[in-house]
């Protein structure tokens, strides 16, 4: 009697949590795609009046939220790749080298996501304007670049660790030089790793808001800051089609890299010793 108790309280939980995560994950998804596309939606109806694009057609004609698509389609990558020309060199000699402080630099990394960025900001403001940075293209490139930098650091770390050594020496034996064998054997194995700390350097830039907001409002805005004045300035609509848009991005890469997600190599590059 008490196993099969046992055994009921575990499915009722089971069922309970299901119900939480339908609710809390899925609900606001058919909550943005049925208002993207409901014309008019009146209470009590379970389903809008009505059906049209034309909050699409706001979107994408609305020359605002368009210029707002492509700075965050643009400065993006720009970000991305300054982060891996910053951090991969970074990350190889964390993977190889024992240097004084190595440890501690490597958690100070981890620390900068552990606080909230909003003083940090703050602090930057005044050096922006003393350099001329902001309502910049290149200050929103640096904004965004703060958090980027352990993504790019730490996984890529951990995926130069796990390449073999032998395999590396073998090489070299076989008359490879060290440049040759960095790219054909270590770039090469590590390549999975690098792709996650890249897509999540991506997905950290492309969703960053507050900085990006302090820096380059209102010259130079990105969807995220955009939803700012959107959700105060447009119907609701419009903003379940941008958040729907918002979100592509970053589901395609999830889903290009998922694999290597759940293979471990994200959860590996926080295990980096």
């Amino acid at each position: 009697m008490p196993r099969v108790v046992s055994t009921v309280l575990r499915s009722t939980a089971s069922v309970a949590f299901a119900v939480v995560i339908l609710v809390f994950v899925l609900g606001p998804l058919v909550w943005l795609g049925t208002h993207a596309f409901a014309d008019t939606w009146t209470y009590p109806n379970l389903l809008p009046d009505s059906w049209t694009l034309r909050w699409w057609e706001t979107v994408f004609h609305d020359q605002a939220l368009g210029s707002s698509i492509q700075n965050s389609l643009l400065i993006t990558p720009v970000v991305v790749l300054v982060s891996a020309v910053v951090c991969l060199p970074a990350a190889y000699a964390f993977a190889r080298y024992e240097f004084p402080g190595r440890r501690l630099f490597l958690i100070g990394l981890f620390a900068t996501n552990a606080f909230p960025r909003m003083g940090l900001f703050a602090t930057l403001a005044s050096l922006y304007y003393a350099l001329g940075l902001m309502n910049t293209v290149a200050g929103v490139v640096v904004v965004q670049l703060l958090g980027t930098v352990v993504f790019m650091t730490w996984i890529p770390a951990a995926a130069f660790a796990a390449v073999p050594r032998s395999l590396e020496e073998a090489a070299r034996d076989a008359g490879a030089s060290r440049a040759r064998t960095f790219f054909t054997v270590t770039l090469r194995m590590a390549l999975p790793g690098i792709l996650v700390g890249a897509v999540m350097a991506f997905l950290a830039a492309f969703d960053e808001a507050q900085g990006t907001y302090l820096v380059g409002a209102p010259d130079i805005l990105t969807m995220p800051t955009a939803m700012y004045s959107l959700v105060l300035n447009y119907p609701k609509q419009v903003a379940a089609v941008f958040s729907i848009l918002l979100a592509i991005p970053s589901v395609a890469l999830l889903l290009a890299v998922r694999k290597h997600v759940m293979g471990g190599q994200l959860a590996e590059g926080f295990q980096l010793k």
